[in-house]
């Protein structure tokens, strides 16, 4: 006899790893629905909750040997199989190219569809090199896809986004489901480490601030740096050709990428977090999660000046923003010589997110709105 599952979360894109999959998964345990993910990656890395009570189910495909494949077809091949695998009450799809086939099968078994969109993807084609390839046609396949996408997403019977920027705008039940922290992912930083050490959390490409980041670990000797996520394709060479350069592998460290409870124990003795995005379409009106996070762990935060970033941050009161690789060494300079307020803007930066950020509230409203769609 098949257990009822009320929840199947489709994701052809974001593997197990991701931290908004997880997020979004322990708020539907809590609230005691059953849940299977349909996701690339590997099980060890799959969203946990100590409840043993709670039911999740990590669906393994019938093909390996496009499991792990990160291009366009095979997200596609993924999307597809995956869609007519599920049999939750709610089909959940959390990748822009699940969208389209989760909602025919909803529609076919007569289910409850939900959409969720953790970015505007179609600001962030934008950001990506390989939409130019082969004069642009996996760019174009990419933006009619998604603008398919978008059109479903409105006519979802629930339609989730990561922040009030995200798209679509119009659809007939949206709810914004902020990316806050789940406290029970993170690692405090508790007290620093002797030698001065910044972390970063996240995707790392150029855009996000890889290589500015990098730059500044050049301008800052006396730093470690450590690195978690994976390394973009088309950055990957720069990377192997920069660690080569500097000789620079005993203090910055690529960690790879991994589960949020694992990311977040190399905050514990960290003194700062960084987040250097550049200024491009997907992430101008953006507040990175990792903002939130640095700043419920206990550490300063120093962003590049993206309007909502450096607004944040100033009413915080929690770190400081530059927009150069310098301005950003220099702080870390000026913060290693004055340790007393460094850790006065570190104590400030954790009170104001245990004040102001509720992320009970926000993913207990998320889950509610989910448990609706399965009665």
């Amino acid at each position: 006899m098949l257990r009822r599952i009320d929840i199947s979360i489709i994701s052809s894109g974001a593997n197990l790893a991701d931290a908004r999959l997880h997020r979004l998964t322990r708020a539907l345990l809590r609230a005691g629905l059953s849940v299977e993910i349909f996701a690339p990656g590997f099980k060890k890395d799959a969203p946990t909750i100590a409840e043993k009570s709670q039911r999740l189910y990590i669906r393994k495909p019938w093909f390996a040997p496009a499991w792990e494949r990160t291009n366009l077809l095979a997200r596609y091949h993924r999307s597809r199989l995956f869609a007519i695998r599920s049999r939750g009450r709610v089909i959940y799809a959390i990748s822009p190219e699940a969208v389209a086939p989760a909602f025919a099968q909803a529609r076919a078994l007569r289910r409850k569809f939900a959409v969720d969109f953790f970015e505007d993807y179609l600001q962030l084609l934008k950001d990506r090199s390989w939409a130019s390839r082969y004069f642009g046609i996996m760019g174009w396949i990419a933006k009619r896809d998604t603008k398919s996408a978008l059109w479903f997403a409105r006519r979802a019977d629930l339609t989730t986004v990561a922040d009030i920027q995200v798209p679509p705008f119009d659809a007939q039940h949206r709810l914004v489901v902020r990316n806050l922290p789940d406290l029970s992912l993170l690692t405090a930083s508790g007290e620093r480490s002797q030698t001065p050490r910044a972390i970063y959390i996240g995707d790392l490409r150029k855009s996000r601030g890889l290589q500015a980041m990098l730059r500044v670990a050049e301008l800052s000797p006396d730093w470690d740096f450590d690195f978690v996520g994976a390394i973009a394709p088309a950055d990957q060479e720069f990377v192997a050709q920069w660690l080569l350069a500097n000789n620079s592998t005993s203090r910055v460290r690529f960690l790879g990428k991994m589960a949020p409870a694992e990311s977040w124990k190399i905050a514990a003795g960290a003194w700062v977090g960084l987040s250097l995005l550049e200024s491009t379409p997907a992430f101008v009106a953006a507040v990175p999660s990792k903002l939130y996070e640095y700043m419920s762990v206990g550490l300063a935060t120093i962003t590049s000046p993206l309007p909502r970033c450096a607004e944040l941050i100033s009413l915080s009161q929690s770190g400081a923003v530059e927009s150069s690789p310098e301005g950003v060494a220099q702080r870390l300079k000026y913060w290693s010589e004055n340790q007393v307020e460094l850790d006065e803007i570190r104590v400030r930066a954790a009170e104001w997110a245990q004040q102001n950020l509720d992320s009970d509230r926000e993913y207990a409203n998320f889950a509610a709105e989910m448990t609706k769609l399965t009665r």
